[in-house]
């Protein structure tokens, strides 16, 4: 068995997806259910005797250890964070109570545990971490390798970044092994529409306005999210205890390109009544504070020492990523009810 944190969220309820349709191996799902936690993205899977859900937190570190003690996982995959800039912007407090209070507690719930194992040297601990720990890049400067310094330049990053240091500092200290993965923007099916893919897909087709920060030529490096899963089943098989692997899907992109990528296939997919581009919805607003110019990942070293590159494209993935929304008008609803709807507001006014 292994033990998954944040299983609910984004990547996390992808990646348990994805692995139980390739193994039979069971997996625990330790989740908070915070605002971008949907038990509803694994619907599919109520029922079946290979997965288990906890509602809980990783900072609950009593919760953990007994979890541990009852279910002796031979591997924690650590996906719960915040993880959101924006929302870091306006409370931070949350992203550091999650992302280094409870990486610590995990931490220490694991250490107790990997000590009293009989399987001390099979036992992994994967965290999942990002390119934003490294803080921005100019327009020549190289992508973000592995040994680039940290410049968290966000609340969130700067959470993050702690955590990854936490992790360094259990593995040199303690000997836990424990693997690192920083990787760049995620996009795919289960996203929740306040990052810019599925909120632009949202709003394109409800009509409303398609909000780009500043000028939107800030580029980011887009990974399709079920590339990124099969980059952490490869770390987590073959990595080395102690080592970070950056994992990118070398497609940089401005903002701005993305959202006209998106109108372009929506206009294909999903074209409007009177025949005009969702382009003529894209609305430009005040950047938000510190927003960083360019993130790009160097991801030579997970394919020089572990042999994996992602699958898709660019476009395959976007257009994979339209294709879902569009036929899950459902989930889409449910996720963008009561809370989402003010925070929109608020941030976008």
């Amino acid at each position: 068995m292994i033990l998954v944190t944040g299983g609910a969220g984004f990547i996390g309820s992808n990646f348990i997806l994805d692995w139980l349709a390739q193994s039979d191996e069971p997996v625990l799902n330790l989740d908070a259910l915070t605002y971008a936690g949907n038990r509803e993205n694994l619907a599919s899977l109520m029922g079946d005797a290979r997965y288990t859900f906890v509602h809980g937190s990783i900072g609950d570190g009593a919760l953990v250890a007994n979890l541990m003690t009852r279910y002796q996982p031979r591997a924690i995959v650590n996906f719960a964070a915040e993880s959101h800039v924006d929302r870091s912007i306006h409370g931070p407090e949350d992203f550091i109570q999650t992302n280094i209070v409870g990486a610590f507690r995990l931490l220490e719930a694991a250490r107790a545990y990997w000590g009293g194992s009989r399987d001390r040297q099979e036992f992994r601990f994967l965290h999942i971490s990002t390119d934003e720990v490294f803080g921005t890049l100019r327009a020549g400067d190289p992508a973000f390798d592995e040994q680039n310094q940290y410049q968290p330049n966000s609340p969130y990053s700067a959470s993050k970044a702690a955590a990854d240091h936490l992790m360094r500092a259990y593995h040199h200290t303690y000997g836990l092994p424990v693997l690192t993965t920083n990787c760049s923007n995620n996009y795919g099916p289960f996203h929740f529409p306040e990052k810019l893919i599925p909120l632009v897909i949202h709003n394109a087709i409800s009509g409303r306005e398609l909000p780009l920060y500043g000028d939107g030529r800030q580029i980011r490096d887009w990974l399709y999210v079920k590339d990124h899963c099969s980059a952490i089943r490869r770390v987590l098989d073959a990595g080395l205890p102690g080592q970070t692997y950056n994992i990118g899907g070398w497609n940089e992109r401005t903002n701005l390109e993305v959202v006209m990528m998106l109108c372009d296939v929506l206009d294909e997919l999903r074209p409007k009544a009177d025949g005009s581009s969702y382009q003529e919805q894209i609305t430009f607003v005040t950047d938000r504070p510190g927003h960083d110019r360019r993130y790009a990942i160097n991801a030579r070293k997970i394919e020089a020492e572990l042999g994996w590159r992602p699958a898709e494209t660019f476009e395959t993935g976007i257009r994979k990523t339209v294709r879902w929304y569009l036929d899950h008008p459902d989930w889409v609803r449910n996720v963008t009810l009561g809370s989402y709807r003010n925070w929109i507001a608020k941030q976008y006014a």
